[in-house]
């Protein structure tokens, strides 16, 4: 009787005594509890490969922002020179006539009014309303002479221009090398639709770097817009 009985003993104390029963739980191996752990966790390569996919997203996100503010330019050519030379780089603001108006003197980019793939950079000479006027190696605004002390190229003799009227929302541009341009005069005044945004910054080569200054082009008597 004594074999018989001591077995219901000890089952009816595990029954009644849970830390008992706690006791009889089987616990992983030290091997098999690595491998769970390892399970769990993602690969390392996958890590890496997120990270840099996700590095790669913002930073094209953050490139598309910046390029709806500026965009950089390489002078191509001679025809804003002696302020501008070929091979030279400029940040554009393509905001400042979103929040602003076009005024004479500034320098702008815009696309060819007869080929728009390209882009040209020149200055405006003549707004909306503005009669523009090309004789005796002058330029004329509304009948007023045009102070061109920014330029070192007069129009050469013999050239004459107009008079040509600056319909709304268009622009007369030349460049500042006026023998060695073509702008307004060949292709008459282009609309403010076709304008990339103004020259704000110069950025390369190094010595020439700084922010674009823009002439006052107001002629005597003529209130500036």
């Amino acid at each position: 009787m004594t074999e018989s009985t001591k077995p219901a003993e000890d089952l009816y104390a595990l029954q009644s005594d849970p830390t008992a029963a706690e006791s009889l739980r089987l616990e992983p191996a030290e091997g098999e509890a690595e491998v769970a752990g390892q399970e769990k966790e993602p690969a390392y390569g996958w890590i890496m490969v997120r990270e840099l996919v996700e590095t790669v997203v913002l930073s094209l996100i953050i490139f598309l922002l910046i390029r709806q503010v500026v965009q950089n330019y390489r002078i191509e050519n001679h025809s804003m020179e002696p302020n501008f030379y070929e091979g030279q780089f400029v940040l554009v603001n393509k905001l400042a006539y979103r929040l602003g108006t076009p005024t004479r003197g500034d320098v702008v980019v815009f696309h060819n009014p007869r080929n728009t793939n390209e882009d040209y950079i020149k200055r405006i000479v003549g707004v909306s309303g503005d009669t523009v006027e090309v004789r005796d190696k002058t330029v004329f605004i509304n009948g007023q002479a045009l102070p061109e002390d920014f330029t070192h190229f007069p129009i050469p003799p013999g050239e004459f221009v107009g008079p040509i009227v600056v319909g709304d929302n268009q622009l007369f541009v030349m460049g500042d090398n006026r023998p060695n341009s073509s702008d307004s005069r060949v292709f008459g005044p282009i609309d403010q639709d076709l304008v990339v945004g103004q020259a704000w910054l110069r950025i390369w080569p190094l010595n020439v770097f700084g922010i674009v200054q823009h002439e006052d082009l107001a002629p005597a008597g003529v209130l500036s817009q």
